[in-house]
């Protein structure tokens, strides 16, 4: 069975007329709801939510490849690239690299994609790494390019890519694609429909010796801000790292053809699905300025404590509730004082408390932001 770049018609890329549709629709309204909701921010947490947007995305799209990064240590160099602070902490390359990539994405998204642009993302991705032939430019090497699972002594093949030689002439053409189906280009498409076609096509061409799953989803993400006019912070990445069985199963099942339907309906449903993630982010967002304000004063050290930890990390937090074992953990506190402490915060309707003893669990009660559903 050929690969999609070995057809004949390569890369005419067909899908049914209309099956994003509803999709493109809502992700365009999902994207006025955002930016409406955003504005109920003070300056103090937008730029709190871009750093939180950012950092989640870069270990979220790391993490998808196999590569576990610290969280606090991205979230720091991306501060400092913002101007939004200083931090004299040690970044490891790796974490720095990234950072450098999607903060350059969140500035530069309006630009034309061009091999420079592209060459300068695969540097900052491969910051610190010595075992590279080819950092900074498209692969070059004899060897087939292969995407391989399974046993090492009898892997299969799940894709193998344009041989290197090709490599300049493809990438010439897709760059080319991509800047003529932007908005205002000569064959603008639909904001989903683009960012899923170039996800897509630049996997297939697989430029780079390695980085290309972070590259793809980069430019994915320039496709729906460009369509936006503006960066999405489109929770795109860690939704995708969510869904990451299904997000392989599809590309796998696309790759040997050039009928996308399969996949930019799998793709369309992310996006959707990540810009509900970014809205509910931001509503967390509000809800917990308004909570810290309203409690001020009214608790201990001990529960301002428990209370700041849970709202740390955003929505998905201990999802499943805070219990008295977790509490007394973030304080250290005895069993007794951590249920004392709790039962108090519930009566001052703080925390919400489902379930009894040791199954008792408990919930911030979030003030509810109004008319930002989609």
């Amino acid at each position: 069975m050929p690969w999609a770049w070995q057809h004949s018609d390569w890369p005419e890329f067909t899908w049914q007329p209309g099956c994003l549709a509803a999709a493109e629709a809502q992700f365009l309204i999902g994207g006025g709801v955002f930016l409406g909701t955003v504005r109920h921010l003070d300056t103090a947490g937008q730029q709190q939510l871009v750093i939180d947007a950012l950092s989640i995305e870069a270990v979220s799209t790391s993490e998808i490849e196999g590569a576990i990064l610290d969280r606090v240590s991205v979230q720091s160099s991306i501060r400092q690239q913002l101007g939004l602070g200083i931090d004299l902490r040690h970044i490891k390359p790796t974490e720095q690299g990234i950072a450098d990539m999607i903060v350059d994405l969140h500035r530069s998204f309006a630009e034309p994609v061009s091999d420079d642009m592209l060459f300068g993302w695969h540097r900052m991705l491969m910051n610190g790494r010595r075992d590279l032939r080819d950092m900074g430019r498209y692969r070059r090497h004899a060897k087939a390019t292969r995407i391989v699972s399974g046993a090492v002594h009898a892997a299969d093949v799940d894709y193998e890519a344009p041989p290197s030689t090709d490599v300049p002439r493809e990438m010439a053409r897709f760059i080319d694609w991509f800047n003529r189906t932007a908005p205002g280009g000569t064959d603008p498409l639909p904001a989903l429909t683009r960012a899923g076609i170039a996800h897509f096509y630049f996997g297939c061409v697989h430029p780079f010796e390695d980085g290309n799953g972070r590259i793809g989803r980069a430019i994915a993400e320039t496709a729906l801000a460009q369509s936006l006019g503006r960066p999405t912070l489109t929770a795109l990445a860690a939704t995708i790292l969510r869904q990451r069985t299904g997000y392989d199963a599809a590309l796998q099942r696309s790759n040997s053809g050039l009928d996308l339907t399969e996949w930019l309906h799998w793709f369309a449903a992310a996006v959707i699905e990540a810009q509900q993630r970014s809205i509910a982010r931001v509503e967390f967002l509000i809800g917990k300025t308004r909570l810290l304000d309203s409690v001020r004063g009214l608790l201990n050290e001990r529960q301002q404590k428990a209370l700041l930890r849970v709202l740390r990390d955003g929505p998905d937090e201990f999802e499943g509730g805070l219990s008295a074992g977790d509490y007394a953990s973030i304080t250290g506190a005895s069993a007794a004082t951590a249920t004392r402490d709790l039962a108090d915060m519930v009566m001052k309707r703080v925390l919400l408390r489902s379930g009894e003893r040791r199954h008792a669990r408990y919930h911030v009660n979030m003030p509810v932001v109004q008319g930002s559903a989609i």
